[in-house]
């Protein structure tokens, strides 16, 4: 298969592997019924309001079967659209659109998705200091999508991966044998990278606060605890809430001055946006 000139080679790996993977040795049903030759051309229709992300991905995904298909879009990234609203318009060999178009919405529909969820949130601190940020817990091999489509909804990455931040947890600290050890070690060995640690109690922020932690996580803490640790940081180290985030409670969070929210459920729980391709005719018959 062709490679796509939009996106980063990793990503361009995960869309051919995904290809791969629906048509396998061909497209049974489009083979049988297109001529190989016929035109088309069609659009992508948003099905419910919310907010796109990874029309990229999808042109990518057409350009990747086939360069030369022509994929116009008619919003931007990270826009917000409504119900039955053209996204963009698809024109070329009417097998290679039909064959990609699975494949397309799928990417589309998960990031979209995503990215209404990420959004949501963020409008719920809306005058707050806190940053909505993702976590680790995304789709095996989707990451740096996931993660992308969290930017466009608005909010903001954690870390990438287990390479580019120390994030000290309980069984680190537990295994270390003390928080004191766990920062240690992780000092030692952390070659420039930030270092956070997660903590259970207020005596563990006090704890960390003491050992000149610049970012502390503060994991399943009642709003009462996360006001208090606010006020012993003192702006020493950056705050962030995690833990049983949702819509309801959020804005609540972020009003005990915590700089971060971490919410898990943005890339694990967030519901596929409805898109959906549409023929509109043959193009010998514009």
């Amino acid at each position: 298969m062709p490679s796509s000139p939009f996106l980063p080679p990793s990503v361009l790996e995960v869309i051919r592997r995904a290809l791969e993977e629906d048509i396998g040795p061909g497209d049974a049903t489009s083979e049988a019924i297109i001529p190989p030759d016929a035109t088309m051309q069609g659009r992508i229709i948003a099905k419910q309001e919310g907010v796109i992300a990874g029309l990229d991905v999808a042109q990518a995904v057409y350009r990747t079967l086939d360069p030369d298909v022509e994929f116009v879009r008619h919003v931007e990234e990270g826009a917000r659209v409504a119900d039955r609203q053209a996204l963009a318009t698809v024109s070329g060999n009417a097998r290679s659109l039909l064959t990609a178009e699975r494949t397309a919405l799928n990417f589309l529909g998960r990031m979209s998705g995503i990215a209404t969820l990420t959004r949501r949130f963020v409008d719920a601190v809306a005058g707050t200091k806190a940053v909505i940020l993702d976590t680790r817990k995304t789709a095996p091999g989707l990451r740096l999508l996931d993660k992308l489509a969290v930017r466009r909804g608005g909010g903001e990455n954690h870390r990438m991966g287990l390479y580019d931040m120390i994030l000290i947890k309980d069984n680190h600290i537990d295994f270390a044998g003390s928080l004191e050890e766990a920062v240690r070690r992780a000092r030692a060995q952390a070659q420039g990278l930030e270092i956070e640690v997660e903590t259970r109690t207020l005596s563990e922020v006090r704890a960390a606060l003491a050992l000149g932690v610049e970012r502390i996580l503060l994991d399943n803490m009642s709003l009462e605890e996360m006001r208090e640790a606010v006020r012993l940081a003192g702006g020493r180290a950056r705050l962030e809430a995690s833990g049983n985030v949702t819509l309801e409670n959020v804005r609540a969070i972020a009003e005990t001055g915590v700089d971060y929210i971490s919410i898990g459920a943005l890339t694990h729980s967030a519901r596929v946006f409805d898109v959906s391709f549409d023929y509109l005719t043959r193009i010998g018959e514009l």
